[in-house]
């Protein structure tokens, strides 16, 4: 994965989950966690399953008989994971790279992510490692941010980091929203193997309560505040927070309130298995 993605460690966890997971994470929980069940899977593996806030409400919705293994790169993140379940549930933790998955072949007949391929350094390679580990027929299940067009709170906040750093901004909210062409996702699919691909753009709205929580994840609830200090430009992280949350209040008006959120779920099959059939008439090719 991304240098970027390999840093959300330190405090960034706590904001990420405390500050992001309610707002833009939970309103998509539901619905991932409701196509993953429909699927019935024997076992579900959660690639970049971060803080838990899709592992959870997975874990809840599939049978208690189907294990799951949840898995992130980094175990500070899974550290805030693991107390949201009950000893004996049948989940396990294990830090993993998305980019080389240490499982056998023909392994699991689901995998899921939420708003990890963003971060793959090589989403063809990626793919192709999600392809191998799943069985014939199985399904990889995923979603990515649609652009900022469809999330404008994160090109607001970009832009405001970039009146501090002219020519010179720190990048990090260019990555998760740059994967978001349904055709080349599509496309990169394809390329590793993968057929009876289906792209729906799912809209939802993100509850704020308070956009002092909201705008001090936007800066420390991953690694920009790094970014900022690591350009040496002597700008505190702490002012561009408070300039992100100045330039939300303006767009948004006073919270309690709602920003527009915009996603693209994914779902493709690995030749052959018993399900071809059925998921070929249901999605296409």
């Amino acid at each position: 994965m991304s240098s970027n993605a390999a840093q959300f460690t330190g405090e960034i966890p706590k904001n990420y989950d405390q500050g992001l997971g309610p707002v833009i994470f939970d309103p998509y929980a539901d619905d991932i966690a409701a196509r993953a069940k429909a699927f019935k899977p024997k076992n579900v593996l959660e690639l970049a399953a971060g803080t838990g806030r899709v592992t959870r409400v997975l874990r809840s919705a599939l049978p208690a008989s189907t294990p799951i293994v949840a898995t992130d790169l980094n175990d500070a993140m899974l550290e805030v994971s693991r107390p949201l379940f009950r000893q004996g549930e049948n989940i396990s933790f294990e830090v993993v790279d998305a980019m080389s998955i240490p499982k056998d072949e023909g392994s699991y007949d689901l995998l899921l992510a939420q708003f990890g391929v963003m971060f793959m350094p090589d989403k063809r390679e990626h793919y192709r490692e999600a392809l191998r580990v799943l069985e014939p027929g199985g399904t990889y299940l995923f979603n990515a941010w649609d652009s900022w067009e469809g999330n404008p709170w994160a090109g607001l906040g970009h832009n405001t980091v970039e009146t501090f750093f002219p020519g010179e901004a720190p990048g990090f909210y260019k990555v998760p929203f740059h994967y978001h062409d349904p055709d080349e996702i599509k496309k990169d699919l394809k390329a590793a193997g993968f057929e009876n691909i289906k792209i729906e753009r799912i809209a939802r709205d993100g509850k704020i309560t308070s956009w002092d929580t909201f705008a001090h994840a936007i800066v420390f609830g991953n690694p920009l505040a790094d970014e900022i200090r690591g350009l040496g430009a002597g700008v505190a992280p702490e002012d561009v927070r408070d300039a992100v949350k100045e330039k939300l209040n303006e767009a948004y008006g006073d919270a309690p309130t709602t920003i527009a959120l915009a996603a693209y779920v994914v779902t493709a099959q690995k030749p052959g298995g018993k399900k071809k059939s059925f998921l070929a008439k249901l999605f296409g090719g």
